[in-house]
Order: C-alpha cells, then structure tokens, then sequence
C-alpha cells in the first residue's frame, strides 16, 4: 500500500522562554498565545496534521486542548534559547517521518498571535505551484536600513552606508526581512540542504501591522494593543 505523502504544520512552543515567562501559553486577549498559530494552521485547511514541537508538557497539554497533537517531547537539548530553528525542525520531521511520509512542512512560531489561515493557503499555493525549496514570511522594515548608523566605542557615529546619504527614500532598493511567522519547506530539499534559508526560497509578503516579534513584555504589550485595534477594524478572520 502506497502511503499518502502529508503536509504537515510543526509549531514550536518551548517552555523556557526567559524574558517572557510561559509565554506560548501566556494569556492573551483570553486565550494562550499558542492557540492562534493552532487556530490559523487549523481552520487553512492544508494541513493533514497539526503537531506543536515542544519540551513542555504544560504546553502539550494545552496544545491538545486546542486541537493541536502533541506526539512527542523534544530533547532537552533542542529546547534551549540557542536552539538553531533549522536544526529543531530537522529532529522534528525525522521523529514524525518515522510514522508518516512528509512531502510539505510548515514551521510555525507558537506567539505567532497575528498568524491568519489565507496567508498559509497562499503559502502553500506558492510553494507546491512554483519551483522553490521553502516558502519565508516577510515584512517591510519600520525605518530603511540603508539609513542606518553605527556608533563606536568612543560615542562617535558614522552612516552605516554612507553612499546612500543623498539618496531620496523612494529611490532607495526595496528591502524586507523575516517575519518570524512560519517557514513552509519542500521536506526533501530541505533535508538535503539542512536549512530553511537556501538559495531558492520564496517569500510570502505579510503587511507591516499583522507581525509582532515577541520577545519582551514591551513587545508583548504593543502586541495586545495593535490586535485590539485590528479587531475592531475587522482585519481577523
């Protein structure tokens, strides 16, 4: 018998988040954070299992109550702060390729609060349609970084690229950066490559206002109040 090959989303939710503590499960505006990204992965429909990767079993727990699985727990090892994503996502799939055939995985971020179900369908879409290895969530940048500045030892500031002192802000090249949402990967490139930033990624374009980083409790409190306003301006699914 052939066994289907899966697309599979793996949410990473650690339990020693330092500067936030407890924070995928954390409360926020009524539920624990984890909920939204399980939520999202769920109700997108793409997905033949929802897994959250984790050390936690506070954590797993939750994440059951939510609908999510929570077959496993991770090594210790793979569960501290300077844990590489790569490498986590490489032990999980090697776990669940023991039981399953993976073709597709979705890496997810467990305070990926602001995460909606569309941006996975057209994550996916993109990834299975065009010819790239991963699929990378970005997001514009506050403030251009080509206009940034450096400061020494001694307080002296320097333009950190300074040809680009005179150049008018529409003229200057369009840059984004990783936001920190999720990864969608062709399992076996990615295997191959060992890493979800390869020559041959896509990305998936998030508006500016739909991404928070979460890593403090000041990141946390812009979070509440931004989500709050985009309730109200009916930009949740």
């Amino acid at each position: 018998r052939i066994m289907k090959k899966l697309t599979v989303a793996i949410i990473h939710a650690r339990g020693g988040s330092k500067r936030i503590p407890r924070k995928n499960i954390k409360d926020f505006h009524g539920k624990p954070a984890i909920a939204y990204p399980i939520d999202a992965a769920l109700r997108s429909g793409v997905f033949d299992r929802v897994v959250v990767s984790t050390d936690d079993e506070e954590i797993m727990e939750v994440s059951r109550a939510y609908g999510a699985e929570a077959p496993y727990k991770r090594s210790p090892d793979l569960a501290d702060d300077i844990a590489p994503t790569d490498n986590v996502l490489i032990k999980d799939i090697q776990i669940l390729k023991k039981e399953c055939v993976l073709e597709n995985v979705c890496c997810i971020y467990g305070t990926s609060v602001f995460l909606q179900a569309q941006y996975l369908i057209d994550a996916q879409k993109k990834l299975t349609q065009g010819s790239y290895d991963s699929i990378v969530s970005v997001t514009d940048f506050d403030f251009h970084p080509l206009r940034g500045f450096t400061e020494d030892e001694q307080g002296n500031v320097a333009m950190m690229f300074p040809e680009y002192r005179y150049t008018r802000s529409q003229d200057l090249p369009k840059m984004f950066h990783d936001a920190g949402q999720f990864y969608f990967v062709k399992v076996g490139d990615f295997l191959s490559k060992g890493k979800v930033f390869s020559e041959n990624m896509g990305v998936y374009h998030i508006p500016h206002h739909m991404v928070a980083d979460i890593d403090t409790m000041e990141d946390w409190y812009r979070a509440e109040m931004i989500y709050k306003l985009i309730i109200e301006n009916g930009e949740v699914e």
